[in-house]
């Protein structure tokens, strides 16, 4: 069953012995980041600070900081058992469209009505996030986090940014650093569809309203950051993860649909006339983001429940929460990889590549140059545009066993055959290219080669022990005093 709102997905964890309380009052400038990051570090669990100075709200953070936590918070057993299930629907809607016969077709899409339905969002009239309307709070209010020591100001780290243009939606989680009561950054990466957005009230010379989510179903807290094709409602992935339609409402200053379940809601706007330098934030990079000009919120009004919990997170060097969001996005998505280029057995994004630094792919290699041709499919779908760094390896390398994937890597790959060098976008976030936001990104394949790729020479088998002599040593392992 889908959950209710964030905090019926705390009670969930508590009772699953996953969230631990803490009475104590701490402060949300540095002190509770450096318990999270402790925490994070040992792969601890989600907590809950029930009381943080100069602020009358609790504060949630790490909810999603293990496979298992996220896993729940899809409503599913594990990861991939979400992914079996995705991947499943896929597979049976391609091969619908492919051969469609109205006598086999429609009974077999009878089953997945409850998935069509969930596609569709709900507007509730009474919604939990309007249970109190405060025209005189501001940022002060809540319990900011100031996460690391050089940061140019306390961030709000979880927000689920709403808009709008031309009857297209989009909430995408983008950080937002508080500059005072009322007004705060907001970091709209170029590639986004809310900077998108947003180039088009500038175009048109238009204030553009503004809603900022905090504190929802945590489906619809991962959906935000979700890699969707441009174009394609939040909200209703979000109801396809937890099995129901997601539910909303409208913003009560503007047209914006809300999560209806929030624990806040921000109203406000942005000005495109305006920016304000923005940063520097200790980021999912484990360094220091440069500090840079972004557009400026406008906080007018917040919505909220009647007694509401703050939802926040840190990011830095992995391990951090944002690794396991990541760990999801690799397993979700993987099953349409699959179904686009059939010839990949398994994808591992390692949490020392920061989302968007490294990919380890494993292919069943049928032809010369498939590696290749795998890096380029990669490098053209979506956010993988921003991979610095694609390893290809044979079918049988699990691309999670990080010592296997390297000592292929290391033995299999002559220099200059077997790198490829690709300019192109890179994540804004990114400091190491000449350029901001473009610049070379490297393919390396650490597939076994054949005279059609150039080596002439006979290609070696790896090491494997005799299958009946393992299995001696296996029944007898005992005997030899082990």
């Amino acid at each position: 069953m889908a959950y209710r709102n964030l905090q019926d997905f705390i009670s969930t964890l508590e009772k699953a012995g996953e969230l631990k309380r803490i009475s104590a009052e701490v402060d949300a400038r540095l002190e509770i980041s450096a318990i999270a990051d402790r925490v994070m570090r040992e792969e601890g669990p989600a907590l809950l600070f029930e009381q943080v100075r100069h602020s009358p709200y609790p504060l949630a953070i790490n909810l999603l900081g293990s496979e298992r936590r996220m896993a729940m918070a899809l409503n599913a057993e594990s990861l991939d058992a979400k992914a079996r299930e995705i991947g499943d629907l896929i597979a049976w809607a391609w091969s619908a469209a492919r051969d469609f016969n109205p006598f086999r077709t429609i009974p077999e899409a009878l089953p997945k009505l409850p998935v069509a339905l969930s596609l569709i969002t709900r507007t509730k009239s009474h919604p939990l996030c309007q249970e109190v309307i405060d025209d005189d709070a501001g940022f002060d209010s809540l319990p900011v986090l100031t996460c690391w020591p050089e940061d140019g100001g306390p961030f709000l780290t979880l927000p689920l940014v709403c808009t709008e243009d031309g009857g297209k939606r989009n909430m995408g989680m983008y950080r937002m650093q508080v500059y005072d009561n009322r007004t705060a950054g907001m970091h709209w990466h170029v590639h986004k569809d809310g900077a998108h957005f947003f180039q088009k009230y500038r175009e048109r010379g238009e204030r553009m309203p503004v809603a900022v989510a905090l504190g929802c179903d945590p489906a619809v807290i991962y959906a935000a950051t979700a890699p969707l094709p441009e174009g394609i409602w939040e909200m209703f992935f979000a109801g396809f993860l937890r099995g129901k339609g997601a539910e909303v409402c409208k913003a009560t200053l503007s047209d914006l649909l809300v999560p209806a379940d929030a624990e806040f809601i921000l109203e406000g706007y942005v000005d495109p006339a305006e920016s304000r330098m923005e940063g520097p934030f200790g980021d999912h990079t484990g360094f220091y983001s440069l500090p840079e000009e972004y557009p400026v919120f406008h906080l007018q009004r917040i919505t909220r429940r009647k007694n509401p919990v703050y939802p926040a997170t840190i990011v830095g060097i992995p391990p951090k929460e944002d690794c396991w969001m990541a760990r999801a996005t690799e397993r979700l998505f993987l099953p349409l990889l699959k179904q686009l280029c059939p010839e990949i057995v398994d994808l591992a994004m390692p949490f020392e590549g920061v989302f968007h630094n490294c990919v380890i792919v494993s292919i069943e290699k049928r032809f010369p140059g498939q590696a290749r041709k795998v890096m380029h499919f990669l490098w053209g779908m979506g956010q993988l545009m921003y991979t610095k760094c694609i390893i290809v390896v044979d079918g049988e390398v699990n691309p999670h066993h990080s010592s296997d994937v390297a000592w292929r890597a290391f033995n299999n790959v002559d220099g200059k055959r077997d790198l490829v060098l690709s300019d192109g976008p890179l994540d804004a976030l990114d400091h190491s290219s000449p350029l901001p936001r473009f610049g070379c990104r490297i393919g390396i394949d650490a597939t076994r080669k054949g005279p059609d790729e150039g080596h002439t020479r006979p290609w070696p088998s790896p090491l494997t022990m005799d299958a009946a002599v393992e299995e001696l040593v296996r029944r007898r392992w005992k005997e030899y005093g082990f």
